[in-house]
C-alpha cells in the first residue's frame, strides 16, 4: 500500500521555522523546514491537523503555538464533532489542532494521536481518481466533499476537501496564489497532482528535508 512518510513545508526562513515547530509542537512529527523563496499569497491551498486524545492537549498546542509566534485564526471552542482551534505558523502553514472527545481524563500531555494532511482542490472527484490510480487507497468518501485514504504504514494520512471548504473550516479566505510551499514525501515518486500539489520520493526528501524535532 502507498505511503506518506513526511512533509516538506518551504519558508523564506527556515531557520525561524524551525525554531517555530521545536517549541510550538512535540518534537519527532513527520514534517520538515526547507528553504524557500517561491513566490506564494493567500491561501497555499492545504492544511496541517494534529489529532489529540482529549481538549486540554488542544489548549496546551494552541497555547504553545501562539507564545511560539503563530496567529490564531479559530479559538479553541467546542462543537458538535468535538473540540478544536486552527492558527497560522510565522511560515504561513496552516495548522488545525483538534479533539473528538469533549471531556478531558487527565492532564494534558501534548501527544499527537495522528496528523492530517488536507489537500483543498478544485474537483475532489478528480484528484480522488488521480490518486487512486497512483496506488493510494480510499478509506473514507463522501462524494465530492472530502475523501480520505489509507494510512497504510504511513506517518501521515492524506484527506482532500474543496478548496473553499477547507479554506473556511480554516478560518481564512480561500484566494491565493503562487507556490503551495509544500512537497509530499512518499513511495509514490516524483510528480505533481491536478492541482500542482508536488510529491517527492522518500530518497529525494531525505537528502532536502531538515527535520523539526
Amino acid at each position: 500500500m502507498a505511503t506518506i512518510d513526511s512533509v516538506l513545508i518551504g519558508a523564506a526562513d527556515p531557520s525561524a521555522a524551525e525554531q517555530f515547530y521545536a517549541a510550538a509542537f512535540v518534537p519527532h512529527l513527520p514534517v520538515h523546514v526547507t528553504a524557500s523563496q517561491e513566490p506564494t499569497t493567500g491561501f497555499r491551498g492545504f492544511t496541517l491537523s494534529l489529532t489529540v486524545a482529549q481538549p486540554a492537549d488542544v489548549r496546551a498546542l494552541v497555547d504553545a503555538a501562539l507564545d511560539a509566534g503563530a496567529v490564531s485564526l479559530k479559538a479553541v471552542t467546542k462543537s458538535f464533532w468535538g473540540v478544536g482551534g486552527s492558527v497560522q505558523a510565522p511560515d504561513g502553514t496552516i495548522w488545525k489542532i483538534a479533539t473528538p472527545a469533549k471531556k478531558d481524563t487527565g492532564p494534558a500531555t501534548r501527544e499527537v494521536d495522528q496528523v492530517v494532511l488536507l489537500l483543498g482542490v478544485d474537483d475532489v472527484a478528480v484528484t480522488k481518481r488521480f490518486y487512486v490510480e497512483s496506488g493510494l487507497t480510499v478509506a473514507k468518501s463522501f462524494g465530492r466533499k472530502y475523501v480520505e485514504f489509507e494510512k497504510g504504514g504511513g506517518r501521515i494520512t492524506l484527506g482532500l476537501y474543496g478548496r473553499r471548504a477547507l479554506a473556511k473550516d480554516a478560518g481564512v479566505d480561500p484566494a491565493g496564489s503562487g507556490s503551495h510551499r509544500l512537497a509530499v514525501v512518499g513511495d509514490l515518486g516524483s510528480f505533481a497532482d491536478p492541482d500542482g500539489f508536488v510529491w517527492q520520493a522518500a530518497s529525494v526528501g531525505a537528502d532536502q528535508g531538515q527535520s523539526t524535532s
